[in-house]
């Protein structure tokens, strides 16, 4: 199972979203530096390393923008210590303005 399907299944079981988009953002960083196993190294934009989360879910209501960032964070541990190296969280209850 690739990192995004996972993802897509943890924060669905989690949160029951209205709306939920994981989103491959891997291949808009190539190029960028980065320190892995204590050596500076440029990232080639492949793999499943960099993701934007966009979630709509009545579990968000009545929490604060740094609770449900948190929510997801925990949610998402596994795929953090596996790996995933960075993370836009785009959380929204119902009814609130969302980019998209």
């Amino acid at each position: 199972m690739s990192m995004q399907t996972a993802m897509e299944k943890k924060l669905s079981d989690a949160f029951a979203p209205e709306r939920l988009a994981v989103v491959n953002e891997s291949h808009l960083h190539a190029g960028h530096h980065h320190v892995e196993s204590g050596h500076h190294a440029t990232f080639d934009g492949t793999g499943e390393t960099h993701f934007r989360i966009r979630i709509v879910s009545p579990a968000f209501a009545g929490m604060s923008r740094i609770d449900r960032h948190r929510a997801v964070n925990l949610a998402l541990a596994d795929e953090l210590k596996a790996g995933l190296h960075a993370l836009a969280i785009e959380p929204a209850a119902p009814g609130e303005k969302t980019r998209w």
